[in-house]
Parts: C-alpha cells; sequence; structure tokens
C-alpha cells in the first residue's frame, strides 16, 4: 500500500515570534529559514508583511529557498472593506511569497465579541479573501482561529467557516485550537466530521500547547484525517507554545504507526541533523536548550541507576524506545550517588579513559564518587570533573601546576568619570615546574576576576589556554543557614567550539568557584595532550 503524503508547515518565524523574549533580527530569519528548509520543511512562515519593519524586509528580500514554500500570512479583509481597499490584503497579495496564509475567526462568539461584526460579512471576507488570493496565483490556506472552542459552541458556524475558504479555491483549511484547551479524543472526533465536508486532504491542525498536548492533539489530527501539520522548532510560540516539530518529525518517521502510513520530506539523512537544528536555535536565542525535551534533549538518552545502565549497555532498547543516534542525539550513562560499577565503566569507555576491569582502582572510583556527591557534588551535570576524578584516581592526570596561593579583593571606588563603581581584584601564585608566577586581573565580579588572572599566565602551558573561555556560571546552595554548603557549575568552551562543564563545592563559594576554574584549566590541558 502507497503512503499518503502527509505536509510540514512550520511558524516558527511568525508564532514563535510571539515567544516572550523572543525578538527575531532579519539575519536571524534569513538562517532560521534557509535552516528548516535545508530539513526539509514544505512550508516557511515568514511572518507577516507590513507588521514590523523586519518581516517587511524579509519579504521584499525573500529567502533563496530550494524546497520549502515561502509564506506570508495576514488577516482576511477587515469588516465594512472590499479586498482592493484593504491595505493587509494588499500588502499579502504584494509580498513575494509562494503562498498565502490568511487568518479568519471561525468562532461565532469571537466573531460577535472580537470583531463585532456579522456571521455573513466573516464568511463573505473569507470568501472574498480567498478568491483574491487564488485569482493572483498564490498557493492559499486558511487558519481557522478558534475553530475547535467554535465548533463546541455553534458547529454549523464553525463548519461554514471551513467550507468557505475550500469552496473559494484554498488548498488548505487548518483547524486551529488557538486556546489550547482542547483534548486528544475531542481533535480526532471533530476533525473526523471535518472530513465529512471537506478531503482530509486539503485540512490542516494548528495546536497550542496550553495543556502540554499540542503534539498528542495534532497527531490525533492526523489519525482523523488531516494531512498537514503547523507547528514550531522547540514548541517556540506565544504562552505555552506551539505543537513542538522536533517532537513531531521524529515521531512521524520512527513510529510504526505514522511511518508505515505517511510520507514526510524529512529524510533519515536530515534526521540526524535535527539536535542540531534545534540547538542552533537554541544558540541564536541565547536560551539554554531544554535538555529534558523529548527526542532532542541532552537528557533524552541519559541513564543514570546502574541497573538501568547495566541494561542499556547489554541492549540499548530495554531503555530506548528509538536510537539516539537517528535524531542525532547520542547515549550518555551518567555518574552519581546511585551508579554502580557499570555506570563508571560505560563513562570511562566514552570518555575514551584506559583502564582494566579487574583493577582494584575501580572499586575506589565508585565509591569515591559516591562520598562525594553525598558532600553535594553533582558529577552527572560536569563531565569534565568526572573526567580528571577517574584519571586522578586511575593515576593518570600529569601534576601540571601547583596554586599556591589565590587571593581576591572586592572594593567600590570612583572611575575617571567620578562614577561609583564596585571592581574584584584577583592575584593568584603558580608554580609551573619550579617557576614560580604571580598573575593579577580586575573583573566585574570576584569569580570573573579569578578566572582571568588564573588563565593569565601558566607559563609553558599558556599556549594551551589561549582558546579557553567561561561561559556560564550557575551557583546552588545546598543547606540553609549562615554556613550553607555552595555548589557552583562552570561552563567552559575551546576554540573548537567543544564544551564542558566543571563542579566545585565548598561553604565558600570563592572557593567553590576556584574549584571548579581549576578543574577546566586542567581538563582543557588534558584534552589538549599537553604534555607533563
Amino acid at each position: 500500500m502507497s503512503k499518503q503524503r502527509l505536509y510540514l508547515f512550520d511558524t516558527t518565524l511568525r508564532d514563535g515570534a510571539q515567544t516572550n523574549g523572543v525578538d527575531f533580527t532579519l539575519a536571524d530569519k534569513q538562517i532560521i529559514a534557509a535552516m528548516l528548509d535545508e530539513l526539509g520543511i514544505d512550508y516557511v512562515e515568514g511572518g507577516y508583511p507590513g507588521a514590523n519593519p523586519t518581516d517587511t524586509e524579509f519579504f521584499g528580500t525573500r529567502p533563496k529557498l530550494s524546497h520549502a514554500r515561502f509564506t506570508a500570512f495576514g488577516m482576511t479583509r477587515r469588516a465594512g472593506r472590499s479586498v482592493s481597499n484593504d491595505p493587509g490584503v494588499a500588502g499579502l497579495l504584494e509580498a513575494r511569497a509562494d503562498a498565502i496564509c490568511f487568518v479568519a475567526k471561525s468562532s461565532a462568539y469571537q466573531v460577535r465579541v472580537a470583531l463585532e461584526t456579522t456571521k455573513e460579512e466573516n464568511l463573505a471576507s473569507i470568501r472574498d479573501s480567498v478568491a483574491a488570493a487564488k485569482a493572483a496565483g498564490r498557493e492559499v490556506m486558511l487558519d481557522c482561529e478558534h475553530f475547535f472552542d467554535g465548533y463546541k459552541e455553534d458547529p454549523d458556524f464553525a463548519l461554514a467557516c471551513a467550507k468557505a475558504a475550500y469552496e473559494a479555491g484554498a488548498r488548505w483549511v487548518v483547524l486551529c485550537d488557538t486556546n489550547g484547551g482542547t483534548m486528544p479524543n475531542e481533535i480526532e472526533a471533530i476533525v473526523t466530521e471535518v472530513t465529512k465536508h471537506i478531503p482530509g486532504y486539503h485540512l490542516g491542525i494548528h495546536a497550542h500547547n496550553d495543556t502540554e498536548q499540542a503534539v498528542a492533539n495534532s497527531l490525533a489530527a492526523v489519525r482523523a484525517g488531516a494531512r498537514q501539520i503547523q507547528g514550531t522548532l522547540n514548541g517556540l510560540g506565544e504562552r505555552c507554545g506551539n505543537a513542538n516539530l522536533c517532537s513531531l518529525i521524529p515521531t512521524l518517521k520512527l513510529k510504526q504507526e505514522f511511518a508505515d502510513a505517511f510520507e514526510i520530506s524529512v529524510t533519515p539523512e536530515k534526521l540526524a541533523t535535527l539536535v542540531k537544528v534545534s540547538r542552533t536555535l537554541d544558540d541564536m536565542l541565547n536560551r539554554v536548550p531544554n535538555r529534558h525535551a523529548a527526542y532532542v534533549g541532552e537528557s533524552a538518552f541519559v541513564t543514570k541507576t546502574g541497573i538501568h545502565a547495566s541494561a542499556v549497555l547489554k541492549d540499548p532498547h530495554t531503555y530506548e524506545h528509538v536510537l539516539p543516534e537517528t535524531v542525532g542525539n547520542h547515549r550518555k550513562v551518567l555518574v552519581s550517588d546511585q551508579a554502580g560499577r557499570s555506570n563508571v565503566i560505560a563513562e570511562l569507555d566514552r570518555a575514551g579513559i584506559a583502564y582494566e576491569k579487574s583493577d582494584p582502582k575501580l572499586t575506589r572510583l565508585v565509591e569515591e564518587l559516591k562520598q562525594r556527591e553525598a558532600a553535594g557534588y553533582a558529577y552527572e551535570s560536569a563531565n569534565a570533573s568526572f573526567d580528571l576524578l577517574a584519571r586522578r584516581t586511575l593515576g593518570k592526570v600529569p601534576q601540571y601546576f601547583e596554586v599556591e596561593q589565590f587571593d581576591v579583593n572586592v572594593e567600590q571606588r570612583y572611575n575617571s568619570h567620578g562614577e561609583r563603581v564596585t571592581v574584584a581584584l584577583a592575584v593568584v601564585k603558580v608554580d609551573v615546574a619550579g617557576e614560580h608566577l604571580i598573575s593579577a586581573a580586575e573583573g566585574n565580579g570576584p569569580v570573573n576576576a579569578l578566572d582571568l588572572a588564573l588563565r593569565k599566565d601558566l607559563g609553558k602551558y599558556q599556549k594551551y589556554i589561549e582558546g579557553l573561555r567561561l561561559i556560564d556560571y550557575r551557583v546552588r546552595i545546598l543547606n540553609g543557614g549562615t554556613g550553607a554548603v555552595t555548589r557552583v557549575l562552570i561552563e567552559s568552551e575551546d576554540e573548537n567550539g567543544d564544551s564542558w562543564t566543571t563542579v566545585g563545592v565548598s561553604p565558600n563559594i570563592i572557593d567553590a568557584s576556584f574549584q571548579a576554574l581549576m578543574d577546566s584549566v586542567i581538563y582543557k590541558l588534558v584534552k589538549s595532550g599537553a604534555p607533563a
């Protein structure tokens, strides 16, 4: 039996741009559009031409897409105006786009309260707008806003809106769960009813995630007959977001129910770039990736407890529903206070650290790990510090240098502009192969100053750390009171873009920070193969 074609519509650049804290530049939009096209998305919605200068310029320059159809979004003609006398519709018709996606109310309540017009005028607006875009030679679709809530209130009118668009020539009629409160069983039942009036290969689904079911609702619509799915990368969108294409795409490709019945334009080779696509978007937005995201999250294929780790090492299918490599992710076995020998061995293998299975030092490493985690260290979040702990226990970390003393002072003073500023000054004394070196640096805080001073002069090892930089600093207080223990996690990056995390624990936040900084520098030396 031949597979049915299922189309993917991305609205990251329009609906996703409504996410709190997200503000795409023109360059961002151009890069993301090209990335979506390369992934194999069928429709890339670029935004609302005329709504703001960035979207207007984006459509004016028009990205070069090899597969995806570049889509403009906008409202149907306003009540009381003709298509030719509506500047919004005119802007859509003039936009350099392959397709136009109109949005119109399909809820009698919304038409009455939000638009303050009649049902008849709303239907006429849909018909006129779709017909005008069709006559202009564009592929046309209509987002039926508030469709599911509208259907539950007045099914005849909601259906009339959808049918008006279809009969006027819309290629796609998209049913929107705008408020995000509809349940999957309701979606499936309602879409099934709609397919009795409009063929499923002309129906799409646009789900919001307000009950954490946007992906489930999208799949329910597909089961009921819809053949276009709208969503965003990483589930971006206003309020709780939209259906997450980074979850939907691998489900459609890897789960038998959908993979056997449907074909999408994302190839297995492109699917294997999904983690990179997801992380690239987060990097552009300066957001921390959701480590628990399905398929693409850092923890999506992580195993922690010893019995689970042992099983995964024997057969990954015991605790993995798909192979992580299919989406560009990788398997990781954590080491923690719940770790057993299997976890530690797996992590040593991953890090490329040589060992003998009969070596009693392995048992010592497991015990040392548990004791340190009980004291507050978190090695599951600090891969580089675990690497060093393992190498030290197994006797495989050179003594590159020794810190003899460090000192940090924080003071307030007036600068040359007469402004009162707070400045941190750090001094670090190190012994490098008998050479005593003293470095001082000012920073915008004590940790920044320490970081700069430590890496300012390491003698013969300086060339190995020139590209090292601190990119994230996280602090957690582990218990209360004046003697609280502090855990510091530091993420570092080198000149090749490789990153790693180190940890320090102490009642003194500066001491904890310096531990993590030291581990970061030493890990870089080990990683670079610096000689002792």
